[in-house]
């Protein structure tokens, strides 16, 4: 229990770091569409962080199983800090870009992977 709330912590962590340098920096993203706003990325951030909360609290009370899968979700979440490689070239983006993308993605991995080895285990995450 305790790698997986440690990984849930730096991947929420991470993501927020991550959805702040884009809404801060959101103009100086490369392809980003007009409609979204600094407000807009932040409300994403809060909405993503309480499905990930949902799941810790539901681990927490004994739903296991529920509470895993909606952290594992939580963190599959991370991995779309790469649709800005889709959406403009990887020499389009700034090293703080690469670095908040990376920080993000990489803390997603560890929980999600941390998240489905609890679930396949017999004894609570």
């Amino acid at each position: 229990m305790r790698i997986l709330t440690t990984c849930l912590l730096i991947y929420a962590a991470a993501s927020l770091l991550h959805h702040i340098h884009n809404a801060e920096y959101l103009a100086e993203y490369p392809s980003m569409p007009a409609w979204l706003t600094p407000a807009k990325v932040y409300l994403v951030w809060t909405a993503e962080a309480l499905l990930g909360l949902l799941g810790y609290l539901l681990l927490r009370s004994g739903y296991r199983r529920a509470g895993l899968v909606l952290i594992a979700l939580f963190a599959l979440l991370g991995f779309a800090g790469l649709d800005h490689y889709a959406v403009a070239p990887f020499s389009a983006h700034s090293s703080a870009m690469h670095l908040t993308i990376g920080l993000e993605v990489a803390a997603a991995a560890a929980l999600f992977f941390t998240a489905l080895m609890a679930l396949k285990a017999k004894t609570p995450g």
